[in-house]
């Protein structure tokens, strides 16, 4: 039992089938202990795997707005806090090692770190081996309604279990990199952001009516866009048109480009990791969330 189940699990066993079904299985199953197997193999002699002795760490549920249940790992230093809260949005991989791991690195810096799993209702992409499939059966039917609200949901339970309200940020990495750029138009209440080579341009569709280049102008959280000059994904083009638009508004958010980084510069566990720009990338996140009053501690 984890340090925050008492408090949550009678809620959470509210939301389950009567049989067939347990907390447990849901919670084991949802969120792995190792990589995705998409991403296999790994670069062990990079992978980052950093320590938890200090820190207390789970996987807990959280209730959608929907009352869906989405399970949510969590880092955050020992002690009563409060802490600083950041939100880790996942690439489209899941809550795999690296994500959690991510949030232990955040929790050893003072904050409180949690990464909800934001496909638990279209399927699990850390079982699939298949990139494409990944994103054909999964990554392609989730609403960004659904995404932001369990955002809300993250926010919500971090923030009455050590986390200060008042003291509201977040970061994602691709798939999570565009949606760190919808949550900081959709919660003004964060106090920064760190958008790491998320898709900047797109089609509006039904599930996703919004791309950040249409809600930059607006935007007045400030967020910081790290991106690759030679990702092959994102265009310069792209890059350019959302620096110009980003300084017709007011929110002070700035994009910086690394010349040499490709796509996914800072997944340490894959070829595309590029140490130099990793550790500079997240030196300027931890200055970004410290130059808007993160206060840590």
């Amino acid at each position: 039992m984890t340090l925050l189940e008492d408090e949550s699990g009678a809620e959470f066993d509210s939301l389950l089938p009567r049989v067939g079904f347990t907390r447990r299985d849901f919670l084991v199953g949802s969120i792995v202990a190792g990589f995705a197997l998409a991403t296999q193999p790994v670069m062990a002699q990079t992978a980052i795997d950093t320590p938890a002795d200090g820190l207390v760490t789970g996987i807990e549920p959280l209730v959608g707005a929907d009352r869906q249940a989405v399970p949510a790992y969590y880092a955050r230093p020992e002690g009563k806090g409060p802490f600083p809260v950041v939100l880790v949005a996942s690439e489209i991989f899941g809550v795999h090692h690296y994500i959690q791991d991510v949030c232990r690195r955040l929790a050893r810096q003072g904050y409180f770190a949690i990464a909800p799993d934001l496909f638990v209702r279209q399927g699990d992409p850390t079982k699939i081996s298949n990139v494409q499939l990944i994103l054909d059966s999964i990554v392609a039917k989730v609403p960004d309604a659904q995404v932001l609200g369990d955002l809300d949901a993250a926010v919500k339970f971090a923030t009455t279990h050590g986390g200060d309200a008042k003291r509201l940020y977040m970061t994602g990495f691709c798939w999570g990199g565009r949606v760190t750029w919808l949550y900081a138009a959709h919660n003004p209440k964060l106090r920064a952001a760190v958008a790491w080579y998320g898709k900047l341009e797109g089609a509006p569709s039904a599930l996703n009516p919004k791309q950040p280049v249409d809600l930059a102008p607006n935007l007045t959280v400030p967020v910081l866009g790290l991106y690759g000059g030679k990702d092959q994904g994102i265009p310069l083009d792209d890059v350019e048109d959302m620096k110009g638009l980003l300084k017709k508004g007011g929110s002070g958010s700035e994009i910086i480009v690394f010349p040499e980084a490709g796509h996914a510069f800072h997944a340490d566990y894959r070829p595309s990791y590029r140490q130099a720009e990793a550790e500079e990338g997240w030196k300027r996140l931890l200055d970004w969330f410290a130059r808007h009053g993160s206060g840590r501690g």
